[in-house]
């Protein structure tokens, strides 16, 4: 299937032709081009705030649905990127709200412990791995967003503003907030 895009002047897709799908009504046609252009930002970021190869797949899959069926109420607010990362961000909590629910997370320690053992590397590389997310987990919720949306995600403090409902100051200082915290956590960790 062959992906036309029409751009009118002054019109919806002047600066993005997946605006442009969507403001025709040509839905179909607009998710594959989201699928083809921003599933993987939407994959990595799925995973930085799951943590779950396997489940970040799943949310990748369940927010491209979504999108879909959000698209005929799409405003044109922001970057379709933003969009999209935005439904990413709450398909993500909704899944973690669940998951706290039923149950805590396993420790990768304990995995690695489990079954052969691994290499010392991989072992420390998985160690590392969880320090980190230790320490996104003792961020403010919204300060640990911001910090995933600038730098796994790599949204414009304006995008992250958009999403959060802040202004751009707001963003630019909960994400400097984070990454100092997150700093400070980690090297407590090391010492």
């Amino acid at each position: 299937m062959a992906i036309q895009t029409e751009l009118v002047p002054g019109g919806v897709g002047d600066a993005d032709p997946i605006a442009a799908l969507i403001g025709e009504g040509r839905y179909r046609d607009a998710l594959v081009h989201c699928t083809r252009t921003h599933a993987g930002s939407m994959g990595r970021l799925c995973m930085a705030l799951l943590g779950d190869a396997a489940e970040a797949e799943e949310v990748l899959q369940e927010s491209l649905v979504a999108a879909y069926h959000a698209m005929s109420g799409y405003r044109g607010e922001g970057s379709v990127r933003a969009w999209l990362l935005g439904i990413v961000r709450r398909q993500c909590a909704r899944r973690t709200a669940t998951r706290v629910r039923r149950e805590r997370r396993l420790r990768l320690v304990h995995d690695a412990s489990a079954g052969a053992p691994l290499p010392d590397e991989e072992l420390e590389r998985r160690r590392r791995g969880e320090r980190v997310r230790e320490a996104l987990e003792e961020l403010k919720p919204s300060d640990r967003e911001a910090l995933l949306l600038r730098y796994e995600s790599g949204l414009s403090f304006a995008e992250i503003a958009l999403l959060q409902s802040v202004d751009e100051a707001a963003a630019r200082k909960r994400t400097s907030r984070a990454l100092a915290r997150l700093r400070t956590l980690l090297s407590e960790v090391e010492r």
